[in-house]
């Protein structure tokens, strides 16, 4: 079938056109750089046509609250507007695991609009709530920083690597639409802070981690849960000690 992948040329967009490829799917990339704009509109109709499915990976250039807002408002309502012109039968979304209880984060406000746009199009869809990818370590860490201190919660998190996330969206992509949510996270569940520290260290980064609970994430202040997938979630393989190992 064919299936574009808005956000085809990112970081799982890159693997999941990969994956769709190896298993005989027409798979297109798409983004601003192969000439399709889902803020403005711009060759959504043209890349759409024959498509089966759409599957959308993409991210805000922006994480300001008021950009990011306007990013997945806008684009996922014009990606929407021109799958139904089109006839596609379905529609899947990457968000993230915990969303509805990260509501005071701007970022996790405007995903939350995306996927009420998306359960109120009338699209058959199918949404994949992902924990945070091993690559996002050091993009957390940076964020809690002060000098040479990274200030974390010991709030739980179930860091997933990003090709079991392309995996996953890749299985759901050529399933039946569930209509709902499904989750996949890591095999293996640390404090955050200790999540940070054990990165950091494997990668010779002289920060040290101080444990605070109530330091916020992303704004948000954590419960022991809040990062945390529910039981029926799929558990992927690769472990964040192994991943580390190859990196080095």
């Amino acid at each position: 079938m064919k299936v574009v992948v808005i956000g085809g040329t990112g970081l799982i967009g890159s693997q999941l056109v990969g994956k769709l490829k190896e298993r005989g799917h027409e798979a297109v990339a798409a983004s601003p750089n192969t000439g399709v704009n889902t803020l403005t509109g711009e060759g959504l109709a043209e890349v759409l046509e024959g498509a089966s499915v759409v599957v959308d990976v993409s991210n805000s250039p922006s994480f300001e609250d008021e950009a990011v807002m306007d990013f997945f408002r806008t684009s996922t309502a014009n990606l929407l507007k021109a799958e139904t012109d089109a006839g596609v039968q379905h529609h899947v979304a990457l968000s993230v695991v915990g969303t509805d209880r990260l509501q005071d984060s701007g970022y996790f406000r405007a995903k939350q609009v995306q996927e009420e746009l998306i359960k109120a199009s009338g699209t058959p869809y199918s949404i994949v709530h992902a924990t945070q990818f091993f690559e996002f370590m050091k993009g957390i860490a940076d964020s809690a920083t002060d000098g040479d201190t990274v200030r974390l919660s010991p709030g739980k998190i179930q860091p997933i690597y990003s090709g079991d996330v392309a995996a996953a969206v890749g299985r759901t992509a050529v399933a039946a639409p569930v209509n709902g949510v499904v989750e996949v996270a890591g095999p293996d569940a640390f404090q955050l802070d200790e999540f940070i520290r054990t990165g950091l260290a494997a990668t010779n980064d002289p920060r040290a981690v101080v444990t605070d609970a109530h330091a916020t994430y992303w704004g948000v202040q954590l419960e022991e849960t809040t990062l945390l997938p529910g039981p029926d979630a799929h558990i992927a393989e690769t472990r964040f000690t192994d991943w580390l190992a190859q990196q080095q």
